[in-house]
């Protein structure tokens, strides 16, 4: 591990916990896959390169290793899991099922400020791709879903599902670059934004569907492009993503 990587971006702040806020972090770097799966965490190392105690980046840990993003050898060290199928279908489950029911409800509830702010997240997402900004266009990505679920007054479930896709996030991290996938998101984010403004329910789900098709349905060519990230599940047969 490269603890240089690791503290370039901590700042703590000392009105938030310390162990929450390592959570944080840690979480970012592995969802974005700066810390990359395989990569060891010597629990001592990062509170001393993050001049903290050792506590909160136990306890940092150990949240991070229940959502399963990092396995804790006792005595030892930390590792990255590599990304977990099975997880991230259940969180594609979770995923399509709620913004279906979302996509629906805005596109009949008919509030053009919503669809003018789901529009605006496109906008950005399109400026970051032509930047070649991935990172940027990955957290425009984020803020056009998170709209949805704000303007649903759902925001407990958008926090649930955030805690619950981090094997999600990672395979779709490792797609977003590859084969046209970000230009098809700005086309399924466009057509969502439209069906919902034109208050066209049945529309805004189709367009949903699509949208929340794409990673898995390339788990194959991940797989050969990625083999030390992704555990090998044989019997796995879903095909979602997002």
């Amino acid at each position: 591990m490269t603890l240089e990587r690791l503290t370039a971006t901590f700042r703590l702040d000392r009105s938030r916990s310390a162990a929450s806020q390592v959570y944080d972090h840690l979480r970012e770097m592995i969802v974005t896959l700066a810390l990359e799966p395989g990569t060891s965490l010597s629990r001592t190392q990062v509170a001393e390169a993050l001049e903290l105690s050792p506590m909160p980046v136990r306890d940092a840990l150990s949240r991070l290793e229940k959502e399963g993003l990092v396995e804790i050898f006792p005595q030892h060290l930390t590792r990255v899991c590599a990304i977990d199928l099975d997880s991230a279908r259940q969180a594609h489950v979770l995923r399509l099922s709620v913004e279906l029911e979302i996509v629906h409800g805005l596109a009949n509830a008919g509030d053009p400020a919503t669809a003018r702010l789901l529009q605006a997240a496109v906008i950005k997402q399109r400026a970051c791709l032509e930047a070649d900004d991935l990172g940027g266009f990955i957290l425009f990505d984020q803020e056009f879903h998170k709209t949805m679920y704000e303007a649903a007054q759902l925001m407990t479930i958008w926090h649930m599902i955030r805690g619950a896709s981090g094997n999600l996030d990672r395979l779709r991290r490792l797609h977003v670059p590859l084969n046209g996938k970000a230009q098809a998101v700005l086309e399924e984010h466009t057509g969502i934004a439209q069906a919902i403004a034109a208050g066209d329910a049945a529309g805004a789900q189709a367009w949903l569907r699509r949208h929340l098709s794409g990673t898995l349905t390339e788990l194959d060519s991940l797989r050969a492009r990625y083999p030390d990230f992704i555990l090998p599940m044989a019997d796995f047969t879903g095909r979602a993503g997002g």
